[in-house]
This record gives structure tokens, sequence and C-alpha cells, in this order.
């Protein structure tokens, strides 16, 4: 039975990926969506509890006001909240991380238009850089959340290899 061979043969083969990720690009996504939504969390959380200290030391543009201060932390601290459940439900990462990458594009932008309007002046300019860094690095991690939506779930540590049936001779 000679036309069975190949089929035996391809059997006996490990599996292939067939765009399956690999179990390295899932954690390190998870590393990524768990890092900005700790960043988020954390700038929240600042926000909320000390208005004063967080507009002193990270937001000295015009005349400080606790209540817009506190309200912004209500949106970072919903996005850095889908962040983390996204961390567990795949579904979300796409949609999390988009919304997290437009707000804080938003957000860099925003700081390029006032960046001379800083108290001292140079916090400006290091305000803008980190938004825009922060903006590469969330496009990244969309990319990679869609990349992984695209490709299925990941691949188990280590792949089981199939059982070959010999054919009777």
């Amino acid at each position: 039975m000679h036309h069975c061979q190949p089929i035996v043969a391809a059997m006996s083969q490990p599996p292939a990926y067939h765009g399956a990720r690999s179990p390295a690009s899932e954690s390190t996504l998870r590393a990524a969506l768990i890092a900005f939504a700790v960043v988020d969390l954390g700038l929240a959380l600042f926000m909320a509890l000390s208005p004063g200290a967080f507009f002193r030391a990270i937001g000295p543009f015009g005349a400080s006001n606790a209540h817009y201060i506190r309200d912004v932390a209500t949106f970072y601290a919903a996005i850095g909240l889908a962040l983390a459940v996204a961390v567990k439900r795949p579904s979300w990462r796409v949609p999390a991380v988009a919304v997290s990458t437009v707000q804080f594009a938003l957000h860099t932008l925003n700081h390029l238009l006032d960046i001379g309007k800083a108290h001292p002046a140079w916090t400006g300019y290091a305000d803008f850089f980190s938004l825009l860094a922060g903006t590469a690095a969330l496009a990244w991690v969309w990319r990679m959340a869609a990349k992984a939506e695209r490709t299925g779930p990941p691949l188990p540590l280590a792949a089981p290899l199939p059982i070959t049936q010999r054919s009777p001779t």
C-alpha cells in the first residue's frame, strides 16, 4: 500500500504551527497589558488621592484644579481596569489597547500644543516625549494583540506528537 506512505510520513512529523502564536509572544503581550494597567491605575490613584501633588510633580500646566484632576483620574482608572481585564480575557485585548492608544495619542498631541507652557519649562518637553514613547509602545501592543487575535490561542508549552499508525503490510 504505497499510496498510504505519504500520509503516514506526514502524521509522524511534529505538528505545524499553522499561525498559532508561541507561549513567549503570549507572555510578552500579557506583561505589556499588566505594565500599562499598572501605570494607568497608579496614575489614577495618584491623581485621585493627591491632586495637588500630582499637579506639582507631573502636570504643572496653568492653574491647579483638583476637581478636574480627579475627573481625569476616572478615565485612567477605567482604561487601566479594562487593560487589567484584558490580561485574562483575550477578547478584550484589541478594544482595550485601541482605546488606550488613542487616548495616549490625543494626550500626546495636547502636550505638544502646550509644550512651552509648563512650569518649569523642561517638564513640558519631558511630558511630551514620555507620552510619545508610551503611545509608540501602546501601538506596538495593539499590533501584537491584533496579530494574536488573528492567529488564535497560544500553543501549549509542549505540544504532544501525533500518534502514528502503521498500515498493514
